[in-house]
């Protein structure tokens, strides 16, 4: 079953057209990678389907339902979560308070079951956000948004900045986040690591998708490895 359908989407930004007819679907329990250069529209995408940008043209269909031009609090209450590039924690509060904010204000989720995927935030629960490291902070910033008990994840470079070990550790807890039952919506600068756990990829250029399929026959595609790959195949 399909979670979540792009279909021929289209965003403007003032007099800009961004993304020029987007379709892209998506099935449940899959990961599916979103790839391209910066400025393609892999951001602009993920702002539209949260809610943050209104579409001027196309549907979003999450569920069956039609969530193109809802308001993020809305998008949020079908059950679509975000993780920010940037992470974007509050870094003057505790762990403990960034996981209560984005449990909203049902407690939709068990602070416990959010601990046990990330142990080392369970250790660092009374300490202020900004005083975490970088990879820690992702952790949180992905607990956040999984107390919140989403249907979809939706990642916007979660290894941005991280050192090499860390985004192993964050690409592992995106395997088992999936193992658990959630759909997870990637888009990733770091393409190997992305196509190495994804059903599915497409890539972004000119806010058009250019190339997509099964992760593992794009990531043999030689465009895909003289562009994103290092001109290289593992």
């Amino acid at each position: 079953m399909n979670i979540l359908e792009v279909k021929e989407l289209k965003i403007n930004l003032g007099t800009h057209d961004i993304l020029h007819g987007i379709s892209l679907t998506v099935p449940e329990r899959s990961i599916i990678a979103v790839l391209g250069a910066n400025g393609a529209g892999k951001t602009t995408l993920m702002r539209a389907i949260s809610g943050i940008y209104k579409p001027s043209g196309g549907r979003i269909v999450f569920a069956g339902q039609d969530i193109g031009g809802l308001p993020s609090h809305q998008v949020v209450e079908h059950g679509i979560l975000q993780t920010p590039e940037g992470r974007q924690i509050f870094s003057n509060m505790t762990v403990r308070e960034n996981l209560l904010v984005g449990a909203g204000p049902y407690g939709l989720a068990d602070v416990g079951q959010v601990l046990d995927l990330f142990p080392v935030i369970g250790q660092r629960y009374h300490q202020l956000a900004g005083s975490l490291s970088g990879g820690e902070q992702q952790m949180l910033c992905i607990g956040r948004a999984l107390m919140h008990k989403p249907r979809i994840l939706l990642m916007d470079e979660p290894s941005l900045g991280l050192a090499p070990k860390v985004v192993a550790e964050i690409f592992r807890l995106i395997e088992t986040i999936r193992a658990q039952g959630l759909t997870v919506l990637l888009v990733e600068q770091n393409a190997r690591a992305a196509l190495r756990i994804a059903d599915y990829a497409a890539v972004i250029d000119g806010g058009h998708i250019t190339l997509e399929g099964p992760a593992a026959q794009i990531a043999a595609d030689p465009r895909i490895v003289e562009a994103y790959l290092g001109g290289h195949t593992h």
